[in-house]
């Protein structure tokens, strides 16, 4: 296409820009993006916008040197300045013995198309009509009183990349989105809750009706909330929540955090840390993924890896600097932006399904916590110690019984990682994904 041509030359001719200025090598990134959102509240049009933006970085070696610098000015003159800016900083910065960009062994030669990007660009009647319904589905609810509002967004981003080990590439990517907040009750006893959908694709969007719907019935039941004892029980986290503990997880194998000795798990490579058939994988080919990608952003090729398998930790997440710090090869992580270097992140990760479903992990319950909304980072990386407040319903004799909020749960993910059980229920909402998640033994704290 004309315009993956033209994205290439730009940062193809930067790099050989930086190479005859006196670089030992280089890469270059640019990203476009245009967004486009409507937010309602009322059935009234509050905001409309529309932004488009543009960027190029710039990232130069002069030895075991690097600097990196971004523009949005593309003059001839600027990119001559931008060079120059790079090689002198470069040349004074401190040594880095692992930095330097990918060899060609890895390099990405064949990029797949992986049907995420919607050429469809949706109109502002679209975007209005999606948030709209999804309003009025919510209000119509029984027992929903106001609305917080809704909104609808669009956007597409365009990147190219390019290094002077001969890699050169494109990628394009786009988002919808539709979201609904509503509120319950009356006075100081109102209760709040929502529902979204965010996908590659329009067509993939959950419709606006059973979003608003949702919603509405999600602030109802948590009506007349209560509090309990401080105990010991299980907890259940609803897939709405049950990814965040897999986001501890992706942060405490991250490549730089092992490097630095800063994570719980940093000697465990090789070791059991999760119960016998758990699965952990990322996956960055996922056909319409929200973070799918053939090549990282060191021009690496990427491919479908599991990070837990049967429960045993099997591999860091990273990218070429945290791979040599750790005298290991990257796994093809690498993430960055225009103006820093790139750092290792996850791609869609998310936890294969168990065999129960999510009612027959309830129904054994006598006394626990269903967990639907969590707040707070209470979480120490280092020695594993969590604590997040929590709301949700509390579990009766196998089934939910009344909705409790202002609750604490304690543990440490050690064992929380080593004792939960997932669910058959996985569905793929978000980058990060889980089932239903029990966890037994958690400290909850309320009265």
């Amino acid at each position: 296409m004309k315009k993956d041509k033209d994205l290439l030359d730009k940062v193809t001719d930067l790099v050989k820009r930086a190479q005859v200025a006196g670089a030992d090598s280089a890469d270059a990134i640019y990203v476009e993006g245009i967004s486009l959102s409507m937010a309602c509240r009322k059935g009234e049009l509050e905001s409309l916008a529309r932004s488009e933006g543009m960027d190029l970085g710039l990232r130069v070696f002069v030895g075991n040197r690097q600097a990196m610098v971004s523009s949005s000015d593309f003059s001839n003159s600027a990119l001559n300045s931008l060079v120059e800016r790079a090689i002198a900083m470069a040349r004074v910065v401190p040594e880095d013995e692992f930095c330097g960009i990918a060899p060609e062994t890895l390099l990405a030669r064949e990029t797949q198309e992986l049907e995420n990007f919607d050429s469809v660009e949706p109109t502002k009647e679209d975007l209005e009509e999606r948030a709209l319904i999804a309003e009025e589905s919510a209000l119509e609810v029984p027992g929903v009183s106001n609305s917080e509002g809704a909104e609808a967004n669009w956007s597409q981003s365009f990147a190219a990349l390019a290094a002077s080990n001969g890699f050169a590439s494109c990628r394009r990517g786009s988002s919808h989105s539709t979201s609904v907040s509503v509120l319950a009750g009356e006075g100081t006893s109102m209760e709040r809750d929502y529902d979204f959908s965010v996908s590659v694709y329009g067509e993939d969007l959950e419709k606006s009706e059973v979003l608003g719907k949702s919603a509405g019935e999600k602030a109802v039941s948590r009506l007349n909330p209560r509090k309990v004892k401080t105990s010991k029980v299980p907890v259940i986290f609803d897939p709405r929540v049950s990814n965040s503990l897999l986001s501890h997880l992706s942060n405490a194998i991250n490549g730089v955090a092992v490097a630095r000795g800063t994570t719980f798990l940093k000697d465990k490579i090789g070791q059991k840390i999760f119960a016998s058939g758990v699965t952990v994988c990322d996956d960055p080919l996922k056909e319409r993924g929200l973070r799918s990608r053939s090549f990282d952003a060191e021009g690496v090729a990427t491919q479908k890896r599991n990070l837990i398998e049967d429960g045993v930790l099997k591999s860091w997440v990273l990218d070429l600097r945290s791979g040599r710090q750790l005298g290991l090869e990257t796994t093809g992580h690498a993430s960055r932006g225009t103006s820093s270097a790139p750092s290792p992140s996850t791609t869609n990760l998310y936890m294969e399904p168990g065999s129960l479903s999510s009612i027959e992990l309830i129904k054994t319950v006598e006394n626990g916590f269903y967990v639907t909304e969590m707040i707070g980072m209470g979480v120490d990386g280092v020695t594993g110690d969590y604590s997040r407040g929590a709301s949700g319903y509390w579990v009766e004799n196998g089934a939910l019984g009344f909705p409790v909020s202002e609750m604490t749960i304690a543990g440490n993910l050690n064992d929380i990682f080593m004792n939960l059980i997932a669910a058959d229920d996985l569905s793929f909402r978000f980058s990060v994904n889980c089932p239903t998640l029990r966890v037994d033994g958690l400290t909850v704290a309320g009265i």
